[in-house]
């Protein structure tokens, strides 16, 4: 497996990484994402942020973060976990994909195309979780670059937010081995996995990764229990055909018909000037195609004001959550169920 090409060496207080294995040639094999990355002395791996220091896998962002905000739970996005509550979320540089679309590319993309010391404010799991309190937030997200590669500031500040009665809830590629999301997973809560595509030729070409590890993770946080919701961007042309869809669609069903499906609308971004933005209309094929599926909740993203960000109820068709951008202005849940019908809508609500 590629690893980063750059020998710099990381610094004395840099701690040991969590889910890795020594080789007899002085290399290692990381173990927290699908890529296993085989890395050798004083390169780093392909995420760019774990290094190989004398035989010792070091990570050069448990201490220092490069995005700390506020943010409405919505905007993560999860509609049905703590609607209208605050989430206080943080990122480290650095990623395991390299998707030629990335929104957030100047920080996750930074080890990959800059040589040196790791950016960001010092920090610590309690300081985060102080701050995440201050600010009134019900939930810690790990989010805007990819959580996996900052682990162990992650775990670490799941356990003490757990301590605290925070939640905390990932905003994932869902790229993470069986053996991480066992770590985590007594301390996690929830996450939105972004399901990129239905298509493994799509995925090496685009993301630079494949797609079985992506559908393994959902499935396994889903038998863990863990409240799922699935985002996917849809870029013309690209990854928005009716069959690819339809088939998404249908597998997550298999998993869990109560799932919550984003289909959200793309604006040219990074390596991928190329494709126009999404027309709406996408979206609202996409989402008819998942209802058509059995999905029973179906929302439309980066549109703000579409009826579809909405939720209904899916057995009487009453409105119960209203929501406009990251805002929700209306909600008629009554202890997780539908006023009028009674029905219980899936999510986590208190």
């Amino acid at each position: 497996m590629a690893t980063v090409d750059d020998t710099t060496l990381a610094p004395p207080s840099a701690p040991e990484a969590l889910l890795w294995e020594r080789q007899a040639d002085g290399g290692v094999v990381c173990g927290l994402c699908a890529h296993r990355c085989r890395i050798r002395p004083g390169l780093r791996g392909i995420c760019g942020v774990r290094q190989n220091v004398d035989g010792t896998l070091v990570t050069l962002v448990a201490d220092r973060i490069v995005a700390a905000e506020v943010d409405p739970i919505e905007k993560k996005p999860f509609f049905h976990f703590l609607p209208g509550s605050l989430a206080y979320s943080i990122a480290t540089v650095g990623c395991s994909f390299h998707c030629r679309f990335c929104q957030n590319w100047a920080i996750a993309q930074w080890p990959r195309e800059r040589s040196g010391p790791m950016p960001g404010e010092l920090t610590s799991p309690r300081a985060i979780v102080a701050a995440a309190r201050a600010a009134r937030c019900a939930t810690i997200a790990y989010t805007y670059t990819e959580p996996t590669i900052f682990f162990e500031l992650a775990l670490a500040t799941s356990r003490l937010a757990v301590e605290a009665g925070l939640r905390n809830v990932f905003v994932t590629n869902g790229y993470m081995t069986a053996e991480a999301l066992a770590l985590i997973a007594p301390v996690l809560h929830g996450a939105n996995v972004d399901l990129k595509s239905f298509s493994d030729r799509y995925y090496r070409k685009v993301c630079s990764a494949t797609l079985a590890p992506v559908l393994e993770t959902i499935r396994r946080m889903r038998e863990r229990s863990l409240w799922v919701e699935v985002t996917t961007l849809l870029i013309p042309g690209r990854n928005d055909g009716d069959d690819e869809l339809g088939a998404l669609a249908r597998w997550l069903v298999s998993v869990d018909r109560e799932i919550p499906w984003h289909v959200s609308a793309f604006y040219p971004a990074y390596k991928m000037m190329d494709a126009p933005p999404t027309p709406v209309s996408t979206l609202h094929r996409a989402a008819q195609i998942g209802r058509q599926a059995g999905l029973r909740y179906v929302y439309t993203g980066n549109v703000p004001g579409d009826p579809l960000e909405n939720t209904a109820c899916p057995t009487c068709g009453r409105w119960l959550l209203r929501r406009r951008g990251f805002r929700v202005t209306e909600n008629a849940l009554e202890n997780g169920r539908c006023p009028v019908c009674k029905e219980a809508i899936a999510g986590v609500w208190a």
